[in-house]
């Protein structure tokens, strides 16, 4: 499935001739497909191992900024994440950096997984809160840990109006591009958070964690790892039921300001992922609507 125009394909031959070459010691193991990431291509190794490749250059510098960052963050988080246990190398048949990690064993979060929804937003709340608490050790902002969404909203203006104008021509039931417009440009008004940059996961959306026994038990992808401001991070809490998100912004004691902004976020980054997957990723195409219309049934006084 080729979702980006500068995607380089894989396929299970490639892999195979990567592991042979890297990694011999695994290179007659299973290879299965372990979920669609619109960043990478996961298949699992065996039954302990994870391999990821990214589907863009841009992706392989995620990748790196994993390796050398999650094994310091790793001891100081209470959730399991991400395990690199090998870098792979460039080659002819696949030219970008790709990873290797341990397979954490969970579900996704979902209807069949997850009984008392406002305990699951208290246990993302309370990641939230240790990730953000965490030591800087010497990280600032800029280069790979500046992504965009650690920044302020009016650097983002351009794409994001664009964006919503794009979601006028798309006919998705329970969508007001008018409301949602309005809630941007309210948001976009307000001061920038104050307060010290933080430690970001950047994507905390559903299929980025996985739950044992109803209970938040890992995150998954810390691609998005940047320093900065924290709206964005609140942001995929749109992409849960209603009682997880108020849980969430309960636990965390959010002021209306910031409630607005990572509103915002949200809404911003649906209205881009709607039109850019619709036709190669439905399913992403249909979790970005079902985002953009939480957030207007939220505006409409709606749970």
């Amino acid at each position: 499935m080729t979702l980006h125009e500068d995607e380089i394909a894989v396929d299970e031959a490639a892999v195979r001739s990567l592991l042979a070459a890297q990694c011999p010691q695994w290179a007659d193991l299973p290879l299965t497909p372990a979920g669609h990431g619109t960043d990478n291509t996961l298949l699992r190794l065996g039954d302990d191992l994870l391999v990821r490749l990214p589907r863009t250059p841009g992706t392989a510098r995620s990748l790196r900024k994993e390796r050398e960052w999650l094994p310091r963050l790793a001891p100081r988080l209470s959730w399991a994440v991400p395990e690199p246990v090998h870098a792979g190398a460039p080659t002819e048949r696949f030219p970008l950096t790709w990873s290797v990690h341990r397979w954490i064993d969970g579900e996704l979060p979902g209807p069949g997984t997850v009984r008392d929804w406002a305990a699951f937003g208290t246990d993302l709340a309370a990641f939230v809160r240790e990730l953000h608490a965490v030591d800087l050790m010497g990280a600032v902002r800029g280069g790979d840990l500046g992504w965009y969404r650690g920044g302020g909203l009016r650097e983002c203006d351009d794409w994001a109006v664009a964006a919503l104008e794009a979601c006028r021509g798309v006919g998705v039931p329970g969508i007001d591009v008018d409301v949602l417009t309005e809630l941007w440009r309210t948001a976009r008004a307000l001061p920038d958070a104050a307060g010290p940059r933080v430690w970001l996961h950047g994507d905390l959306k559903p299929t980025n964690l996985l739950v044992r026994a109803g209970r938040l038990h890992a995150v998954l992808d810390f691609g998005g790892l940047s320093v900065g401001l924290p709206d964005a991070e609140h942001a995929p809490v749109w992409d849960l039921p209603p009682e997880a998100r108020h849980a969430y912004r309960t636990a965390l004691d959010l002021p209306d300001a910031t409630w607005s902004r990572a509103r915002a976020w949200a809404l911003a980054v649906g209205a881009a992922g709607l039109p850019y997957y619709r036709d190669s990723y439905p399913e992403f195409a249909a979790e970005c609507a079902a985002r953009l219309a939480a957030i207007t049934a939220d505006a409409r006084g709606g749970r």
